[in-house]
């Protein structure tokens, strides 16, 4: 830890006292930063913090950084600024991605006076508070890649929404060219079965009706001791033993989708229809140059393969557009490759240079105003794709997890991600209820509550 002086509320002045303390988060990034950011507002409650709007006054803002691409970081840093000055004498934490790799760069704007990487986080209180007192600045920023155990902390309050998440892996090995994030996360380390069982039956006794499992590299759970199942294990565990209604996973890679969970997907209601498959480019040679482990064509087999055996599954994915020396040929390629397949979703992004990653030092970059050409055109091609695979189930009848309602209106999932609307008719959200699929409706489908 590093110091020098600052002036900062005594958070400590509230000990036997009235006065509560309050705390603002933000997350910039994945669904594994809102997990932590919810296990982290926990640790604050614990010690008799009132979490706060993250614009309301406080006296601790924490900022959960994300740097998987450069608007990440600068987002980041606009969300740090903001913090300042909405309360100039709060003490400010900032913890994830970009904590974890450029420290020195946060260091040096006013304003931060606690810096926590991606391991360690269970102090997160104590260094905001001892920051406080003692108006000394404090980096926590271990070596990542020494990192040997999963952070088991448990979520001692529960966010206020009707999906939970739920960390069961950290790090990554996989070191794609393009990709900081191994070297913000290092390497494989799993949660305990024992301990994701019993996290899910907190989670189902508190009443969440969905259970999404995430982390950094989810199909690599295990992978780095022969003492853990896989994730296969993991999901035929909780699916016995938690009394979990809906367990969905987040993103996988293809090459780690098991002939046991396509089963499982197509037997089991329990199991929710949807694979985030990341496919980031749909040539080739641009996928060798990015160090992806499979072929366009192992991608296609496997995506048939899949819909042939969960019909109604929703296959999701991720591109980048733009990577470096990728030619008009190769985008046309990904094009093509792209509208052969039946996506639910997909995300584009234009490729971002990350300073420490092999492609960010490759020649053939690609001019910014081409990037975003690229990503407008498989935009439009995302969009078409989204609203054929709605329309294909207009008229049938699912299972909607409600997640929200405004203005008599409520918004959910189904279990194959479709957004669904409808007016409200007396439910509320956090039930599951059964809709008819009317027509399109925003960036979902209308229905109506038939039970």
């Amino acid at each position: 830890m590093t110091g020098c002086q600052t002036t900062r509320l005594d958070l400590t002045g509230r000990l036997g006292g009235s006065f509560v303390p309050r705390v603002g988060f933000t997350t910039l990034g994945c669904k594994v930063n809102q997990y932590e950011t919810d296990v982290l507002a926990g640790l604050f409650r614990q010690r008799g913090y009132e979490v706060v709007d993250f614009d309301d006054s406080a006296e601790v803002y924490v900022i959960n950084t994300c740097s998987v691409t450069h608007l990440g970081e600068r987002k980041s840093r606009q969300m740090i600024r903001r913090a300042v000055r909405n309360r100039p004498d709060a003490t400010v934490v900032v913890t994830g991605c970009y904590a974890q790799l450029s420290p020195d760069e946060l260091e040096a704007i006013d304003g931060v006076d606690v810096i926590v990487g991606t391991q360690d986080r269970w102090q997160i209180v104590d260094m905001a508070e001892s920051a406080a007192a003692g108006g000394e600045k404090i980096t926590a920023v271990g070596d990542i890649m020494a990192a040997g155990q999963f952070e088991d902390i448990p979520l001692f309050s529960f966010p206020g929404r009707t999906r939970a998440f739920l960390k069961i892996q950290e790090g990554c090995t996989n070191y794609c060219t393009y990709c900081i994030v191994p070297y913000a996360r290092g390497p494989l380390r799993s949660r305990s079965l024992a301990s994701t069982i019993e996290e899910a039956g907190r989670l189902v006794s508190a009443g969440f009706k969905e259970i999404v499992l995430t982390g950094i590299h989810l199909g690599a759970y295990g992978r780095e001791t022969a003492s853990l199942d896989s994730l296969t294990g993991v999901v035929k565990a909780l699916l016995v033993n938690s009394g979990i209604i809906r367990l969905r996973l987040s993103s996988l890679e293809s090459v780690e989708v098991s002939d046991e969970i396509i089963d499982l997907m197509g037997r089991d209601d329990r199991l929710c229809p949807h694979l985030h498959l990341p496919l980031q480019a749909g040539d080739d040679q641009i996928l060798q140059a990015m160090h992806r482990h499979y072929t366009t064509d192992e991608y296609r087999k496997l995506a048939v393969r899949i819909q042939a055996s969960v019909p109604d599954i929703a296959i999701s994915t991720d591109i980048i557009v733009g990577f470096p020396g990728e030619t008009d040929l190769q985008f046309a390629n990904t094009l093509a490759f792209v509208n052969s397949l039946d996506f639910a979703r997909i995300h584009v992004f234009p490729y971002s240079p990350r300073q420490g990653t092999p492609a960010a030092a490759y020649s053939g970059q690609v001019p910014e105003q081409e990037k975003k050409r690229r990503a407008h055109a498989l935009q439009v091609l995302a969009e078409k794709k989204a609203a054929d695979f709605q329309r294909r189930f207009i008229g049938r009848e699912f299972a909607v997890l409600l997640e929200t309602e405004k203005a008599g209106i409520v918004e959910g999932l189904t279990g194959n991600y479709i957004r669904v609307y409808a007016a409200c008719d007396g439910k509320t959200p956090g039930e599951l209820v059964r809709i008819c699929l009317k027509t399109p409706y925003l960036d979902g489908l209308w229905g109506e509550i038939i039970g």
